[in-house]
Order: C-alpha cells, then structure tokens, then sequence
C-alpha cells in the first residue's frame, strides 16, 4: 500500500548541497519575520521555493511547508491540509479543528479558524508557516479564509506565502500598517554575479564572461531559464553558439529548451516523462500503472539524482512531483506529440487510485479522461462519505464537471445534489431534487435510470423526503415541511437511524414554528435518540440545543440549564476533543445565566465558545453568539456595541427550517427604542407590514410584542390616548395566545408590557396587579434581566410593589440588580447625561476637538468614513447639538475634554 496521499502535502523541501549564496534576500527574511505574511511573488522559475529552503535551512524556527493544488481550492480540503501540516510543528496543534472538520453538520470557515487559532495561541515557540504556489488557489473563500487568519494571527506564527500572481487578499492595508514584507520578481532574478556563480560553478560549465553576460541578459535573470539552458548546454562544444542563438520571449524559450533536453533523453526516459507528466505527484507503483512498466521507482531516483526537475514530497522518497514548469512543458508535449494517448493514462491512474483507497483522486483522472460514466460511478459510490465528511464544494464541483445528462439518470446524483445545494441555494437545489424525482417516481423509462449503489438507491425516497422538508421549512411552509417529514418516515427503514433522526428533527422544527411547543419537544428528542444510535454525537448536541430553547420558550429556565449541564459534560466525558455543536451549548448557557442577572458567568460563557472556535457552532445558530453578545453589551449600557453586533448576527444569519422567533431586525428595534429613536422603529413596524389589528400567529409573536413596545414608547412621548389603548388590546390578545400554547416566557414578558403600559396610562393597581402575575411566573425561575432591562419605569414599579408588600423576597432581589450592573463609559461621561458616550464615541470626540477630519479620524481608528459619522450622529444626539464646534464646546462644559 502505498503511502497516504496526505504525506505529499506535508513537505519541506531538503536543503541543496549546492546554492548559490544570496545573503541579502536571507536577510530580508529574516527581518519580515517581524511582521504579519512574507510574500513572494513572481512568475515560474523564479526560485522562490529553493530560496525558501536555503532561508529556513539556517533559520533557528521550526517551519510548516504546504504545497497547494487545485483540489485546494475545496475550503474544508485546505483547511484538513493546513491542520495537518501544523501537526508537524507540535503534535496535537489543531486536534480539536480537525474534529470539527470531520463533523458531518457544515460549519463556518470563521468557526473552524477560530478554533485553530486559540490553539496556536497555545504553542509555546515561534514558528513559520509557508503556503506555496498559492496561485493555484481560485475560490474566494480559500482567501477569506486565508485573510482572516492573516488578521487573527498569533504572534507565535509567522506566515509565508510564495505565488506566482498576488494573491486576493488585503496586501494595501498590510502594506499601509507596516505589516508585510514583500519579494517580488526584480528581487529574485539573478545578478550577473549570481548567474555567473550558477553556471560555471554549481552547473559546471566554464563559460566566458561574456556568454554568461549575454545569457543573463537574454533571460533577465530567469532562474528556470538559466537552468534549461545550463542543461542543455551539458555536453556541447560549441557553447557560444548556443548562447547566441538563446533569444525569445519566456514561452518560446521554454519549448526550445525542454525540446532540447528532451531530445537528449533516452527513449525509455523520454516516454516515461511525457507519460507520467498527467500526474500531480508521483510515486513508483503509480507512475508503473500509468506507463504499463515495472521500474517506476528506479526512473524516479534516477531523475532525482540527474537534476531533472524532480522533487521529492517526503523524506522516504516514495512521492515525488516535477517541477511546475517543467511539468506544464511536458503536458504540452504530450499533447502535441501523443493527444489520444492521454485519455488512456488518465483511466489508468484513475483505476490505481481506486485500487489504492483516493477516489477523489481517482474521480479527478476519470473527469480528465472524459470517461464521464466510470466519474459519475465513482461519485455515486463516495456521494455520501463526501458529504458527511463536509466536502460539498468538492462534491458539488464533481458534479458540474459532468455533462448534465449524465446527473439527470443518476438518481442517486440527483438527490444527493438537491441534498448538497439545498442548504446553499434553495431554488437551484430545488429543481434538482424535482429532475431526481422524475426518475424515482416510475415516469423515466428504465433504460434511462442509472444505478450503481444500491443501497443508497432504496433509501433514496426518504432522502428526497428529507430534502423536501427542509427547503419547506427554510421557505416558512410549515404545513409542506410537517407533510415531507412524516413521509420521509413512513418510506425509510428502521435501520437507518441517521435518515431517520434527521427526519424526526426536521418534524420537531415545524411544530416549533407552528407554535406547538410540546410536540416539537417530543420529537426532536425521539430525533436524537435516533441521531445517537447512528453514533452521530454532533447532531445529539445540536439537538440538546434545540431543545433547550424550546423550554427557555416555555419558561423553563432551570429545565433548559439542566439540558445544557447534562450535554456539556456528555461532550466532556466523551470526547477528548471539543465537537461540533459544543460552542452553541455555551452560547445556550451564557443566555440562560445572563437572564438570571449573571453577567459575568454569561460573558465567560460565551468566551468559552469563541475558545472553541465555532461562535454559535452550526452556521444556521452561528449568528447567535453575536445576538447574546449583544444583550450583554446592552446590558452593560453601551448600546452602540448591541447595535454593531446585531448588524453582525444579520450578516451572518443563514436561512432554514430553525424558526426564527426572535428576528434580528425586531431585536435592532428595541435597542432604537432604548436610544429613543422612535422613527426608525416606527420605520420598522411599517415595513414589517405591523399592525395592532393583526391576526396572530406565534412566528409573529416577538415582532407583535415588539410593536407594543413601539406604541408605548410614542404614547410617552406624543401622549397620544389611542396609542397606549391599542397596545394594551394587542397586549391582551398575545397573552391569550402565549397562555394557551403554555409559552410562559412570553407571558411573562406580555404581562411586564401591562403592567408599564397600564403605568404610563397612570392606571397604578392595573400595572402593580400584571406585575405580580409575572412575578409569580418568573420567581421559581429566577427571571432577572426582563425586569431590569425595562429601566427606571420598572424599578418604581417595583419599589411600590415592595411598599405593598407583592413577593418582598423577589422584588428586591430585582431592585438590588439595577444597580449591580457597571455602565460602559459612564466613569468618563457625566451624570446629566441621559445616554452615557461610549469609548468609541469618547475617542472620535478627542480626535474631533482636535480638528481632525472624518477621513482623517477613520485612518487613525482604522474605521470606514460612513462608521465614522455615524458615530457624529451618535455624539451630536447624546450631546444635544448639531455642529461639531458645539459639541466640542459641550463636551468641555461637561468635563469630557
């Protein structure tokens, strides 16, 4: 067997016995190192790789070297790649990512660098690691990818890229904060001293100095170049013939010179090189069945040993690679010489890489013969394990490369397609799954349905079930997702427990939306069971997150904050790495503590899960880290923060069958509420299409609630008697709704919303006598914030009912917590004001009494121009002015300045 084709990836190239010395491109190395990335840049053949290994042949930090291919391009590839070759440096560094990447739930990029990077936080030495012929990369979220690691990066590790083009990545704002060092082309060619050193004492050639003149000059330096025409010129008597019949551009002296080295070949070699120039990297028992030959591994070591640009991918020497160019050149030969040859060595490295364990190696030679059946077959065969495994870029490009009728009578491809685009691309995913479905349903003619798995095949119906009921439950059809889903059940096997519990779980999701709590509950638990019978440990923990939420829904909070304990230590207990799915459980528990006034126990809480790199773990509950983020900031009294955090959330919110009970623009709302910009929240209800008249349904509910809060807020301030009149009717209305789906969470806040609009009505007994349901409901629970978070009307509400005696014990648990709570930026603002600046805001303020600019102020705090005057906007209402010179003058009166 030979070795895994992962060992390719992890090289470092040996050291040269013979360089020639280039002591101030070494220096300049070693002084980028204190900077973020070293970037090489230049075309092929410019030495950046031998440069690199010469540098860290003498460089006191250990390296990581990754060579990079097209297959690349696949996120969670690199990412595997990248994990793996910094196991090099320290043994275990990035376990606990390498776990997320195998979880078969998708989890954000962000996530899973979040988590590499805490762990290389933890690495005690300084280290290098080098991403080479980073060209080869395409995908924009390779780069995104790349850039974010770029921006987090420990101080331990030092990047360096080597690349043929720049990469797409934020080389200006690098460049601008001194944070990049750069090689470029015009640093890397040879001076005629270096060529000269070169051919005549690492070649051996003995040229004149004039012929090593006219060759520098005729290849600008062009390592490759000098070294093609070095060996070509071995052997030869009429040296300065040569030389001055050296002309051309890069491209035809590259076809003169490879054609002359060729030719110098033996036949043997020569066929061999053109043969196995198909392949990316090669090994002896490869390249013999791609030849038909036995003396594969005997070839390459003599390559080796020729200089005949080979390099070797381990230090066993079983793998090797040619030379980029080198390779280029050959393939271009071959084609010329030898075209209908290739399809026939495609197939054969195909089948060996079959044979041998790597069918996305084996696809990949398959597509390139444009054998579409045996690609099509082998992707049928790896169509699940790849998309378990979270390769669905990769799974998903396979399929584009074939000709769409070959997909359209592959059911299994169909489905499995639908399945893959369905979380991506609801309408694309959709007709897919419909063209998949035409060939389960008996409508295609049996000559036209191809099937090579056959056990997937008879599991295919509840499949496309599943698939139908989550793009039901991500377009808001919760009667379609509920009828899917019950289908999917009746048509799957008991013995697939993993189809099974997805199904069940997907049931659970559209009685969650439907309002039905209970009987989400139910099955989602049974869906989990299922799930963990399947060993799906991920999916168990998703679920417990789920379900937590639906009993924080039903006013449940120490229920929910038993099912949080009792999962963490599950993934505690089991799993010496943190799984996926892990992070939202303490993005769960920060939620359950800081509504019971734990501030600090909240915001450990949710550090802990940026510690485990997911920031809210699978991508539909990702934006919830950023939504807790933003109540406790909120909490904290800096609500410019809460704000920047939702837009953040909304950035990141991803669509599916998950209701969305809490909308992200419904939480914005309510902090414009607190920053009294009742415009824009009535802007809000206008566009949601809100009224105090509509008919209720539980999706809605928070929206509806939020309204209330709307018209509270206009009637304090236009006392306008209709307003509050309409929000008690609505309030009443929610209340018998949430009452009778037992959604005690949001009783208790309806009844809060009674009891301050009953306040603002001056109705004192109605107020005191809902704030006292709502104690009653919230007391056993230990509800905290929702009664502090509504400010000074409530805690007046409370002192009278302290006065009154209504539950003495809680009331002034609840008073003492107003207090208790530090208000950003308040030690440097002032009292008299009614919003307190933030630190932000102080610092834009300083640098305006200063005189300076809006774009002069971004460039200093790294800020767009459009964040910067927003924040004026900010200043100038808190401060109650409208030019920069009288907030200035302001802030001196009030001793801000």
């Amino acid at each position: 067997m030979p070795a895994p084709i992962l060992a390719t990836k992890l090289y470092v190239p040996p050291p040269r016995t013979e360089v020639v010395p280039r002591p101030c491109l070494i220096r300049h190395l070693n002084e980028g190192l204190r900077r973020k990335l070293t970037l090489i840049s230049a075309p092929a053949g410019f030495g950046k790789s031998t440069l690199l290994s010469e540098w860290l042949a003498g460089c006191e930090w250990p390296a990581a070297w990754l060579s990079l291919d097209k297959g690349d391009n696949d996120p969670t590839r690199f990412l595997a790649y990248l994990v793996a070759v910094l196991q090099t440096i320290e043994t275990g560094m990035g376990a606990g990512a390498q776990s997320l990447l195998q979880s078969p739930q998708p989890l954000p990029t962000e996530s899973l660098l979040t988590a590499l990077l805490n762990e290389i936080s933890t690495v005690q030495e300084d280290f290098v690691l080098v991403l080479d012929d980073y060209h080869v990369i395409e995908a924009g979220a390779v780069d995104e990818a790349l850039a974010f690691l770029i921006d987090h990066r420990p101080p331990q590790m030092h990047l360096v890229i080597a690349t043929r083009e720049d990469p797409q990545l934020p080389l200006a704002r690098l460049r601008a904060r001194g944070q990049l060092a750069e090689l470029r082309a015009a640093d890397l060619r040879f001076t005629p001293n270096e060529a000269a050193m070169f051919l005549n004492e690492v070649m051996g050639l003995g040229l004149s100095v004039e012929e090593v003149g006219a060759l520098e000059y005729r290849t600008e330096g062009w390592i490759a170049g000098l070294q093609l025409a070095a060996l070509s010129m071995q052997g030869r008597r009429d040296t300065t013939g040569f030389v001055q019949a050296f002309t051309g551009s890069h491209r035809f002296v590259l076809d003169y010179l490879v054609e002359e080295v060729l030719q110098r070949q033996p036949d043997r070699v020569r066929t061999f090189l053109l043969q196995t120039s198909i392949l990316d990297r090669l090994s002896g028992p490869l390249c013999d069945a791609v030849t038909g030959l036995e003396d594969g591994s005997r070839t390459l070591e003599a390559l080796e040993r020729g200089n005949l640009f080979v390099v070797p991918l381990d230090d066993e020497r079983r793998w090797y690679r040619y030379h980029h160019l080198f390779a280029e050149a050959l393939y271009v030969r071959l084609m010329s010489e030898q075209p209908d040859q290739a399809p026939t060595l495609h197939r054969r490295a195909s089948e060996w890489y079959e044979h041998n364990g790597l069918p996305s190696e084996a696809i990949r030679h398959a597509l390139a013969a444009g054998d579409f059946g045996r690609a099509a077959a082998l992707i049928e065969l790896s169509a699940r394990a790849t998309l378990m495994g979270r390769q669905e870029e990769t799974f998903m490009g396979w399929l584009r490369a074939l000709p769409d009728e070959e997909v359209h009578r592959r059911p299994v491809l169909g489905v499995y397609y639908a399945l893959a685009l369905v979380s991506h691309d609801l309408e694309t995913g959709e007709a897919r799954l419909r063209d998949a479905e035409r060939l389960l349903d008996g409508t295609a003619h049996a000559n036209e349905v191809v099937v090579v798995d056959e056990e997937e095949f008879r599991a295919l119906p509840g499949i496309a079930a599943i698939t139908r009921a989550y793009h039901a439950g991500a377009l808001g059809d919760v009667s379609g997702s509920v009828r899917h889903a019950r289908r999917a059940l009746d048509l799957l096997p008991e013995d697939e427990p993993l189809w099974r519990g997805a199904a069940a779980s997907l049931l659970g999701l559209a009685h969650w939306a439907d309002g039905d709590l209970e009987a989400a509950y139910r099955f989602i638990a049974d869906g989990m069971e299922s799930l963990r019978m399947a060993g799906d440990a991920t999916q168990s923990l998703s679920g417990a997150f789920i379900l937590a939420d639906i009993r924080t829904a039903q006013g449940r909070l120490r229920e929910a904050e038993r099912i949080y304990e009792r999962a963490l230590k599950l993934a505690e207990d089991h799993d010496e790495n943190a799984p996926p799915g892990l992070a939202d459980l303490y993005v769960g528990m920060a939620e359950v503590r800081l509504e019971r006034g734990d501030l600090e126990a909240a915001s450990r809480c949710l550090q802990k899960s940026g510690e485990l790199g997911e920031r809210g773990g699978i991508s539909e509950n990702r934006y919830r880290w950023y939504v807790a983020k933003s109540r406790i900031e909120r909490a904290r009294g800096d609500l410019d923060a809460a704000l920047d955090l939702l837009d953040e959330a909304q950035r990141v919110y991803v669509r599916s069958p998950d209701p969305e009970t809490r909308p992200i623009s419904a939480l914005k709302t309510r902090v414009w509420i607190r920053q009294g910009r009742l415009d824009e929240a009535s802007d809000w209800a206008r566009e949601r299409g809100l009224s105090d008249r509509d008919d209720l349904a539980y999706l809605r509910e928070f929206e509806h609630i939020t309204l209330v809060r709307v018209l509270i807020a206009r009637y304090k301030n236009e006392r306008k008697e209709h307003l509050v009149r309409n929000a008690t009717e609505l309030l009443d209305r929610l209340l018998e709704a949430a009452e009778k789906g037992r959604r005690t969470g949001s009783v208790v806040e309806i009844l809060v919303l009674k009891a301050l609009a009953s306040q603002a009505g001056d109705d004192v007994p109605d107020a005191l006598a809902c704030l006292a349901r709502a104690l009653a409901l919230a007391e056993p629970e230990g509800y905290i914030r929702t009664f502090v978070d509504e400010g000074v009307p409530m805690a007046r509400l409370l002192t009278e009912a302290a006065n009154r005696g209504i539950a003495p014990v809680y009331t002034e648990k609840l008073l003492a917590a107003f207090d208790s709570v530090p208000r950003r930026g308040e030690g440097e603002s002032h009292p008299s004001l009614a919003e307190p600046l933030s630190g932000r805001e102080l610092e834009v303020l300083r640098l305006i009494a200063r005189g300076l600019s809006n774009r002069e102020i971004s460039e200093r705090l790294f800020l767009a121009v459009i964040t910067v005057k927003g924040h004026n906007r900010n200043i100038f209402r808190k401060l109650g002015v409208r030019r920069r010179t009288e907030a200035v003058a302001r802030a001196r009166e009030l001793g801000l300045l």
